[in-house]
């Protein structure tokens, strides 16, 4: 049974009937449904986030496991970045001692370029967002070294090419061979103050007299471009001279056979002609010279092929006695 409320009335002096107003009565109905609506939505909220759906445990457990991949894949870059650290200090090694340059700068190699501005909206993730920023800025830091190292290499590789070059064009090997020598090295005339085997007077002797039997192949002591062909009667004789570049010149006189041509480009060791005695000469040899920008210098420096440091030490002494050349 209902129970009934009653209010005092002063007006009349009596109890009466409450009797609520509409007003009211919606009023209450309104808060009814509010806390109805409250509680709904306590419901609700307890049951999505205590409470998963079977599509939002799939999305979950996708995430987990993206999270290990991404960490499997941080590793690898730790793994790469160590080994792309290797190379850059065998760079600068190759750069300090081979070509005597300064490597990759470390502030250049280390910078940074400002990962988390460029990837600020992966932040807003919850559950994955540092990570992907974290994998993008190590990705985006090997990908720039990278760049950064192969621009290098390519420097080193074209140094390299220049350095192969000069190598192969600075004379270095003896224009005749020792196994074809008439007689051993060490007893060459040498570079400077000579008896003049014509003359009998003490003559600057500007390069080093070779003998060997007529016929005997002369090579090329480096690459380079043939620039004069003479065929002299008295002087050189038959002479050739070699441009290697870089400042260097040779001279090969007294020739009997002349194998090249004016403008014609040799490679070290390519045979240009054959010992003769031809010229102002005494006996067959070969007459050699080293000029450096323009100006003669000693040729025994230039010919370490095939001999060990004692014998080389050993030719330098004997070619510097003063003896008598053969022109």
């Amino acid at each position: 049974m209902k129970k009934e409320k009653f209010v005092y009335n002063p007006k009349s002096l009596t109890f009466e009937k409450y009797r609520a107003s509409t007003s009211q009565k919606l009023a209450k109905v309104g808060r009814f449904f509010v806390v109805v609506g409250l509680v709904a939505a306590g419901m609700v909220y307890a049951i999505f986030e205590f409470l998963p759906s079977p599509k939002e445990q799939a999305l979950m457990r996708e995430v987990e496991q993206m999270k290990i991949k991404y960490a499997s894949i941080g590793e690898q870059l730790d793994v790469m970045s160590k080994v792309l650290d290797n190379i850059q200090e065998r760079d600068a090694n190759v750069h300090r001692m081979v070509f005597g340059m300064d490597p990759i700068d470390e502030d250049v190699w280390n910078s940074g370029v400002g990962g988390h501005i460029q990837y600020g909206e992966l932040t807003h993730y919850k559950n994955s967002g540092d990570l992907l920023v974290q994998t993008l800025e190590r990705a985006d830091k090997l990908r720039r070294q990278m760049t950064v190292q192969s621009r290098s290499l390519d420097s080193l590789e074209s140094m390299a090419g220049e350095k192969e070059s000069f190598l192969n064009s600075v004379p270095s090997i003896k224009p005749v061979r020792s196994d074809l020598l008439k007689r051993k090295i060490r007893h060459l005339s040498g570079y400077g103050m000579r008896i003049h085997p014509v003359h009998k007077i003490p003559k600057m002797h500007y390069g080093l007299d070779f003998t060997a039997p007529p016929g005997t192949p002369v090579r090329v002591s480096g690459d380079g471009k043939v620039v004069r062909v003479r065929k002299d009667k008295s002087g050189y004789g038959n002479n050739i001279t070699i441009d290697h570049g870089y400042g260097y010149k040779t001279l090969y006189a007294h020739l009997k056979d002349i194998n090249v041509r004016e403008g014609e480009k040799v490679k070290k060791g390519e045979e240009i002609g054959t010992v003769g005695n031809s010229g102002t000469s005494t006996a067959p040899h070969l007459h050699y010279e080293v000029r450096f920008k323009g100006s003669p210098v000693d040729p025994i420096h230039y010919c370490m092929d095939g001999l060990t440091p004692e014998q080389y030490e050993e030719m330098v002494k004997m070619a510097s006695e003063a003896n008598k050349s053969f022109d």
